[in-house]
């Protein structure tokens, strides 16, 4: 029971507590009898939103499972919260900021505020100017230092500013620009650099510095060898803004380094970084598909920001996405969970996730500063969908950790091959089917005698052969991976992941564990390069630090 005057902690409210009765009830319930008798299941345990199905029926659910987590949402005021946000107020407590990435798609151009203010004036007016910017380049219109028209297009950023606009270029190919090229610099690691630029033409390449201070360490540190090659070609510091924009709200910064504060794109604060991929740092996005698809990728977002407001919650699809997750994080004791793309174009998806999921919710201090006393945020993982099939889905099948999983895929493909895509989407619904059902000692034993020929070694194998199964999968179908479907998508787990925030009462919007090792990054950068033998860390980092001087600055290799 919670102590006087304290609010209860998750754990303590009585809706979780009716959960964990609901667990020791049907914890040990197999889908494959749940699905035997229940031809409903499907119907009941499945939602369509337009051009996006979702299928959680292979789930460790029965008909009080649902509403009982819906229960919980109530009790922690997820609506209230949900309408906070929409409505501009400052849930980021701890930087005292609002959270209106979904401003960025209002597409109603309905008022929305912050301190009063109505944003969207500002966020028209920059998406105004990224069209008439975009049109340029794309049209040749805009020329380089030697006349020529710009061919390719690196996206110099990290974090946000990088996975989201990545992960859109490479979805969204099949509507690129025909003659351009965009290469994505996130690593200081200097071999990215050089990988990139060494195919690349100074005269007809235009770089974008995604910062929003202009100050950060290493998409700095990259902007300024990007242009050291550049002035390399024989172009002056006055040329530089014919080669360098920025994505940034620091224009004194952007001019010092020679970019025309004209062609600086500013950002707000109230646009966090892993939700920045539909403002201004979506420019790259942009360049390649055009503000037209831009404009229907924002308005799948919308579609998805509507459906989230609108719809109860037992018929949400981010609502019921995420509950789904809390049940096996927290009471079946998950502590991963699969992103698995049926489409190569989608090949980038587990990686954005990944950052999108585990900087938000990867957090063990809740909204009121107190260590909490449950699970929250899992390990985010995956990869493309066969080529998972051949690397780590042994361990799903067959390991010892329950790993839920989404699979998502397209009915349609963008591609000529047909018959391959079939196989694809064969092998997608094969394996949420086998993770589902498993295969029993009798089913082994019938398909090895069917099988093969030899059985004769059959009691020394055959247990191996044996699936459990029960375990729960997520299927999204989408019709076609398309600007506007893409865009549902990626906003339907960014309002999963603000749900699953709530439910586990922390702060989604902020990222303060990744500030000490940035801190610590700059003293040991000064360290390397003085004299003097380093004393002021812990034992390991003092000789690993001196190790790594000795070998690059003292020549101490040991063959």
């Amino acid at each position: 029971m919670p102590k006087k005057n304290e609010l209860p902690t998750l754990t303590e409210l009585p809706a979780y507590q009716a959960l964990e009765n609901h667990f020791k009830l049907i914890s040990q319930l197999k889908m494959r009898h749940l699905f035997a008798t229940d031809e409903k299941r499907v119907e009941k345990f499945s939602i369509k939103n337009k051009s996006i199905l979702l299928d959680y029926s292979k789930n460790r659910i029965v008909d009080e499972t649902i509403p009982l987590l819906c229960n919980l949402a109530r009790e922690v005021n997820l609506e209230s919260w949900r309408d906070r946000m929409f409505a501009g107020d400052k849930i980021n407590n701890t930087e005292n900021r609002a959270v209106l990435h979904t401003a960025l798609r209002n597409q109603t151009n309905e008022a929305v505020f912050v301190d009063g203010k109505d944003v969207m004036p500002e966020v028209n007016a920059t998406l105004d100017k990224i069209e008439v910017f975009s049109e340029k380049v794309r049209g040749g219109i805009w020329k380089g230092f030697t006349d020529k028209a710009i061919t390719d297009i690196v996206n110099i950023g990290i974090g946000g500013s990088d996975l989201g606009p990545k992960m859109v270029y490479h979805a969204l190919k099949p509507y690129h620009h025909k003659e351009l090229t965009v290469h994505f610099l996130s690593n200081v690691d200097g071999a990215q650099i050089d990988d990139i630029l060494e195919d690349l033409d100074q005269e007809t390449t235009l770089f974008i510095v995604a910062s929003k201070t202009f100050t950060t360490q290493e998409t700095i540190t990259n902007a300024h060898i990007a242009r050291e090659w550049f002035l390399q070609s024989g172009a002056d510091d006055e040329q530089i803004s014919k080669h360098f924009v920025a994505v940034s709200t620091n224009l004194e910064a952007a001019a010092e380094f020679g970019i025309d504060t004209d062609n600086v794109f500013e950002f707000w604060d109230w646009v966090g970084g892993r939700y920045s991929l539909w403002s201004a740092i979506g420019l790259s996005v942009v360049l390649a598909v055009g503000m037209e698809n831009y404009k229907k990728l924002l308005g799948g977002a919308h579609a998805m920001d509507n459906h989230f407001k609108e719809t109860p919650l037992e018929e949400n699809m981010p609502v019921i996405m995420a509950l789904l997750g809390v049940w096996y994080n927290n009471f079946f004791g998950a502590e991963s969970h699969g992103i698995l793309p049926y489409d190569d174009y989608l090949r980038d998806l587990p990686f954005y996730l990944q950052q999108a999921d585990m900087e938000s919710n990867g957090k063990s201090v809740d909204r009121n500063g107190k260590k909490v006393d449950y699970v929250t945020g899992p390990i985010i993982w995956g990869t493309s969908g066969i080529n998972g099939q051949h690397a780590f889905y042994q361990a799903i099948h067959q390991g010892t950790q329950m790993i839920p999983s989404d699979f998502i895929a397209s009915i349609l493909t963008h591609n000529s091959h047909q018959d391959q895509h079939d196989i694809m989407m064969a092998n997608a619904l094969a394996q949420t089917e086998a993770l589902m059902k498993g295969r029993t000692l009798d089913e082994t034993y019938t398909d090895i005698v069917e099988n093969i020929n030899d059985i004769e070694d059959i009691e020394d194998r055959i247990h191996h052969m044996v699936f459990e199964g029960n375990n729960p999968t997520n299927t999204l179908l989408l019709t076609k991976l398309t600007p506007h479907s893409l865009g549902m998508l990626i906003a339907l787990y960014e309002h999963k992941i603000f749900v699953q925030g709530i439910i586990w009462n922390l702060n989604s919007f902020d990222q303060w564990g990744v500030e000490l090792g940035k801190k610590l990054a700059k003293k040991i950068h000064a360290e390397i390069g003085q004299a003097e033998t380093v004393t002021g860390h812990d034992s390991s980092t003092n000789a690993l630090i001196n190790y790594y001087r000795s070998v690059v600055y003292k020549g101490a290799i040991d063959d």
